[in-house]
């Protein structure tokens, strides 16, 4: 990436060792560590992001494929992905119908006060 080699990494860790001195060289190298690793943490998260956005408007687009055609005659990868979202919305409805049904059976009636 950087195209640095043995040779520029040993000159550069003998800098840091002349301007920094033995005392402080550690903790300037776990610092760098961590910058390093929150920039790749950083950068995962928004790989991840943009790959489910990408999949996302990739269902919506089948979706209106599937709208389009009065849901018949439907390719593979239309079908998967108008199953893909009826699933989802499934798994969105049913904590709601537990959840309801839970307040209402949790709520003291009037008879029991």
């Amino acid at each position: 990436m950087f195209d640095i080699g043995f040779w520029e990494l040993l000159l550069i860790a003998l800098m840091a060792l002349v301007v920094l001195g033995p005392e402080r060289l550690p903790v300037a190298i776990r610092t760098v560590r961590n910058w390093i690793k929150s920039a790749r943490r950083f950068s995962d998260n928004v790989k991840n992001e943009l790959s489910e956005e990408l999949r996302i408007q990739e269902l919506h687009s089948n979706l209106k494929k599937a709208e389009e055609s009065n849901l018949q005659n439907l390719s593979p990868e239309v079908a998967e992905s108008l199953k893909t979202l009826q699933e989802a919305a499934e798994m969105v409805k049913e904590p709601y119908k537990k959840t309801s049904s839970e307040s209402v059976d949790s709520t003291p009636s009037e008879k029991e006060k």
